[in-house]
């Protein structure tokens, strides 16, 4: 079964770019307020990294989401898309001074902290501005995930966070300085997580966290467990919306949550991935001594997942009725990698065809590049294609 979509309007577009269906990222904005708010004390951030398309980001801040920021940027293009500042979190592992200083200056919710140094520094820029910032510690719990390598982050081998052994140590740092104030904790352990397992191990290992702290006093306002939940790439139209109530129903289970605690959750894959396509259009289709290729006006500078994480997305040509032949779909861009499938069945491919590569809205538009002075890709939302 194919997706819906008005190829009439796609045909006046220059290709290759993105659609997105806001009807569709309404109705997953709705299905993750409702299984959230099951639970009162339940907070959602949307992880801005997935997807920053200022349209988007504006129905987002109108569902009440707040937002996990990884970058000064991130920040200012949150702040322009009226998300309160008090909603607002920062993270990343290398946050430079003067995106502190915006952090500070717009008096965002907490910065969550993942060095000794970066705490030092965030205590003495806020000194600077007679300002005391809301620190929470990223706690590395060496939580490994199922999910391809290069978005695993909850390994002791990994970059981020701070190893578990030393968390009591930076908490009473900053109980001892006097322009940070420590609020809680934050853990992310990968994405794409489909194995609801790995959340339940994540579970566990804070349970254990907490029971260490309260042996030295220690009493913890916000648990941050990031986001990580993974959608179907197989079947976007068959499951758009990913499972939100077994997601939110795992960490009410079994993270022991404190008296007056609130659990924080970082989610961008899952809220925008499957309202979003790009669109490209067939320049040639180009028989191989073993192999066929449709070769595409887009390439891994729009969508670099394939390139980089070997990342499958579902392929179809909403052009064509003709009969399925099997193909490898390929870009211009001058590398081998710039490969978006191998060996896919599709209608039988013409130049002009339009094909649309799925599951695209996370992690899409967002990386595009202009690597070989290629122009960066459009974004249109389904309202204005009506």
């Amino acid at each position: 079964m194919k997706g819906v979509f008005p190829i009439d309007k796609f045909k006046e577009k220059n290709t290759p770019f993105y659609y997105y269906d806001t009807d569709l990222l309404r109705k997953t904005l709705k299905a993750v307020n409702d299984e959230a708010g099951r639970y009162e004390n339940f907070c959602v951030h949307y992880a801005v990294k997935a997807n920053a398309n200022p349209k988007l980001l504006n129905i987002i801040c109108q569902s009440g989401l707040g937002a996990d920021c990884v970058s000064g940027g991130e920040i200012q293009v949150c702040v322009n898309a009226g998300f309160p500042s008090d909603k607002i979190v920062y993270a990343g592992v290398g946050k430079s001074d003067w995106e502190i200083n915006l952090g500070l200056d717009k008096d965002i919710s907490c910065f969550n902290v993942e060095s000794l140094p970066e705490l030092d520094v965030i205590n003495e820029l806020a000194a600077k501005k007679n300002k005391v910032a809301r620190v929470a510690f990223r706690i590395n719990p060496d939580v490994g995930a199922h999910t391809h390598a290069n978005i695993t982050t909850g390994l002791a081998e990994n970059k981020f966070g701070i190893a578990m052994e030393d968390m009591e140590h930076v908490i009473q740092r900053a109980m001892d300085l006097k322009n940070v104030r420590f609020t809680g904790l934050h853990f992310h352990i990968g994405s794409q997580i489909l194995d609801m397992g790995d959340f339940v191990a994540l579970c566990n290992r804070i349970n254990d966290l907490q029971c260490q702290l309260e042996l030295h006093h220690i009493n913890v306002e916000n648990i941050n467990v990031g986001g990580g939940l993974g959608i179907d790439y197989t079947h976007p139209n068959k499951v758009p919306i990913p499972d939100f109530k077994s997601y939110f129903a795992t960490y009410a289970r079994h993270l022991k949550l404190r008296k007056g605690q609130k659990l924080h959750f970082e989610l961008g894959r899952s809220v925008v991935a499957q309202c979003g396509t790009l669109i490209s259009r067939v320049l040639y289709v180009k028989q191989g001594k073993v192999k066929q290729f449709a070769i595409v006006d887009a390439g891994m500078t729009d969508l670099i997942r394939p390139a980089l994480y070997q990342a499958y997305h579902k392929i179809e040509n909403i052009s064509s009725g003709l009969p399925v032949q099997t193909y490898d779909v390929v870009g211009p861009i001058c590398e081998s990698s710039d490969v978006f499938a191998k060996a896919v069945d599709l209608n039988e491919c013409r130049r002009g065809d339009l094909l649309a590569i799925r599951s695209a809205g996370a992690y899409g538009e967002i990386m595009a590049s202009q690597y070989n002075c290629r122009p960066l890709p459009v974004g249109f939302i389904s309202e204005e294609m009506q």
